[in-house]
């Protein structure tokens, strides 16, 4: 798909500027009319209080009671049902995804509930009760640079849908989520993902689960302006309990691999940086380009079909820049095959713990893209007796990933607190990670 961010319809005419209504404005009913003022709560978030103490964090059925409510006292309406998209984490194979090479995410067991109805007409109405925000655009006015903020990624779907000649009613869509905005574990593809989801069955779509995830990715690159690739939504849609996924994402094909790290009395713990990431910055846009620059120098379509075997030699033709961008990759790529291989044979998982600090040295060094917050937790991890860790994500901040004895929890966790502190940065909060569903309708 192209990153063509102008503001037009699939004509080419212009698109009409959206009306965004966001709280304290009125809510509207379905016929026009003004409805009571809404009580929306827009601090402290789910995930923090105004502290930026750790909050336990809701169930999906205390976010289904939240966006039900919303959806009841401001869009005025009753849900036609309520749908489930998980966030993802990344086990390694980052910046990978988009130069065609292999990935090994799972599904979380944390992410957005939507309560969805359709509509009669072309009108949009989105609540997020996480933002206390509510927008409001007629489907022709959706596109790239719409001006939509958040709800780029939920009416995107729906523009996603008409530049494949669906035919695309309009829905209400009330929406609560607990993956952390900004950890770099997809919250936004848990948004478009659910939307995705619902929208195709309340409108009949009858697509198989890669073009659910095509959805969302299509309102993520071209009307939110996130130039992600193919993984985050189709881990959101596609993923299993118990299971990671190792995605070529050329071919699009994915193979279910067994990840249960507690039957080996292992605990992968997710370790929030408190410093946000976001997708739409030009250091990621640069990465992008850099491994464009450097598949063209050397001849390939795309990075995939670099060869890890004689590496150096084949990228010392490359300035240094473009040879440590395109070095990352190529290893990177490599490693998920590694790490699939131990997992199909049913080795031991703690066997993954180099592959995983081999991933963060080679973000950090090659790449670029990890920042000391996250550099710090990494190595006060490793130090506490964890058998590896990485960053997750797309980098700047966000999430680092550790595996560790199950018993070894407490210890970990303490030590990456203690190193943050020590440093001057934020303190971390970490929790468990494990492996679960994809998209679903939950009623």
């Amino acid at each position: 798909m192209s990153g063509d961010n102008s503001s037009r319809s699939s004509s080419g005419e212009a698109l009409a500027e959206p009306r965004i209504e966001t709280t304290p404005s009125p809510s509207r009913s379905s016929s026009g009319e003004a409805l009571a003022e809404p009580h929306i709560e827009t601090t402290p978030s789910p995930s923090r209080s105004s502290s930026g103490e750790a909050l336990a964090e809701p169930r999906i059925e205390t976010l289904l009671d939240d966006a039900h409510r919303a959806f009841r006292d401001v869009l005025d309406a009753t849900p036609d049902g309520a749908w489930f998209a998980p966030g993802r984490l990344n086990l390694v194979g980052e910046h990978t995804d988009y130069n065609g090479g292999f990935v090994l995410p799972l599904a979380l067991e944390r992410g957005a509930v939507a309560c969805v109805r359709r509509r009669d007409d072309d009108l949009v109405r989105v609540h997020s009760t996480d933002l206390g925000s509510t927008v409001q655009v007629r489907l022709g006015e959706v596109g790239p640079d719409a001006g939509l903020d958040w709800a780029a990624y939920v009416a995107g779907v729906g523009w996603a849908a008409a530049h494949r000649g669906l035919p695309v009613p309009g829905i209400d869509l009330a929406v609560s989520s607990n993956v952390p905005a900004g950890a770099g574990l997809s919250s936004s593809a848990a948004l478009s993902c659910v939307t995705a989801r619902a929208w195709a069955d309340l409108a009949g779509w009858d697509l198989p689960d890669v073009e659910i995830a095509a959805l969302g990715r299509g309102a993520e690159n071209h009307v939110a302006g996130a130039p992600t690739g193919v993984m985050d939504q189709l881990a959101s849609v596609c993923g299993r309990k118990g299971h990671a996924l190792e995605i070529d994402t050329r071919s699009v094909e994915i193979t279910w691999l067994p990840f249960d790290p507690a039957s080996a009395g292992l605990t992968l713990l997710m370790i929030d940086s408190r410093t946000p990431h976001a997708l739409v910055d030009g250091a990621y846009a640069e990465r992008r380009e850099s491994c464009r620059r450097a598949a063209a120098a050397l001849g390939v379509a795309e990075l995939r079909d670099v060869p890890v075997d004689g590496l150096e030699q084949r990228l010392a033709e490359l300035p240094d820049l473009l040879r440590r961008r395109a070095r990352h990759v190529v290893t990177d790529s490599d490693r998920v095959e590694q790490a699939a291989a131990l997992l199909t044979c049913g080795a031991d998982p703690r066997e993954l713990g180099p592959l995983l600090d081999a991933s963060h040295a080679s973000m950090r060094d090659d790449f670029e893209i990890t920042v000391p917050t996250v550099d710090t937790i990494q190595r006060a991890a490793v130090a506490a007796g964890a058998y590896g860790a990485r960053m997750t994500g797309g980098g700047f901040g966000g999430c680092v990933i550790a595996l560790v004895d199950a018993a070894a929890v407490d210890r970990v966790t303490a030590a990456v607190t203690d190193a943050a502190a020590r440093a001057g940065h934020p303190t971390p909060v970490a929790f468990v990670a494990e492996p679960g569903d994809g998209a679903r309708r939950l009623r």
